[in-house]
């Protein structure tokens, strides 16, 4: 159980913040960027949730990786190795499989690149999608220089993917997406 009774406990106002191994490190540290990209991924999850117009399954799906992604910055929270950590795991990236194959099993193959658009939901997912490959980015970068769960950048890099899948699913089906009209052939 996680009790929290201060929230403003001045620790970090010299530029420094606490890893969940309790090392202090620099708040613009690469580990730091990674995690916390993680949360901003999260944010725009929720701002996306608020534009499903009652579709339960969707939300169901976003509730699930919104903790997914909770267990994610904690695996990127606490450097190394053991058992006693909490860490993302390829069961989680097997269900992103899952639920990604079945959404784009109902979807036309695509003609052209998609464009961020079309309904408030897609557009929203869009936006969740790109903050999430910034942050798998972040996750491969610290990767090169430090141990990460590979788990952790195979569900980044799938659930951006989910997440792409799920902007055409929103867009019924891929019927309102708004496409790419290379510059040669745009009118206006």
């Amino acid at each position: 159980m996680v009790k929290l009774d201060v929230i403003a406990t001045r620790g970090g106002d010299g530029g420094e913040t606490s890893l969940g191994d309790g090392a202090r490190v620099r708040k613009d540290a690469l580990r730091v960027e990674a995690y916390g990209t993680v949360d901003e991924a999260n944010a725009a999850i929720g701002l996306l949730r608020l534009h499903l117009a009652g579709d339960a399954e969707a939300d169901a799906m976003l509730g699930r990786i919104q903790n997914d992604l909770f267990d994610l910055g904690a695996d990127l929270c606490v450097p190394g190795t053991g058992p006693d950590r909490l860490r993302v795991t390829d069961d989680q990236c097997a269900r992103l499989d899952a639920e990604l194959a079945a959404m784009n099993a109902a979807i036309p193959p695509l003609r052209s690149f998609v464009l961020p658009g079309g309904s408030a939901g897609a557009a929203h997912a869009h936006l969740a999608r790109t903050v999430v490959r910034r942050a798998e980015r972040l996750a491969v970068a610290l990767a090169a220089e430090e141990a990460v769960n590979p788990a952790v950048v195979r569900y980044l890099n799938r659930l951006s993917d989910h997440l792409f899948v799920l902007s055409r699913r929103l867009n019924g089906n891929g019927a309102r997406d708004v496409t790419w009209q290379p510059g040669a052939t745009r009118q206006g």
